[in-house]
């Protein structure tokens, strides 16, 4: 049978492996949010890339469009 000794020893180090989680769960949280932030701005730049694309493409004389798809 566990002591009262015992006992607060094991409740001292559930509470550090609490305070420990804690913390990881925290950083986590933050590489989490900072790895969304980064997906949206690259999302974002994305977007104005196949923008700038469409753009280019539609400047295309015809003929040449045209061309470009009977080689493929």
């Amino acid at each position: 049978m566990a002591t009262l000794h015992d006992l607060a020893d094991r409740v001292d180090r559930l509470l550090l492996r609490h305070q420990e989680l804690e913390r990881t769960n925290s950083l986590l949280l933050d590489q989490l949010a900072q790895t969304a932030s980064e997906r949206d701005s690259l999302k974002s730049r994305l977007a104005a890339a196949r923008a700038r694309i469409d753009a280019l493409l539609e400047r295309l004389p015809a003929s040449a469009a045209d061309k470009g798809g009977e080689d493929a």
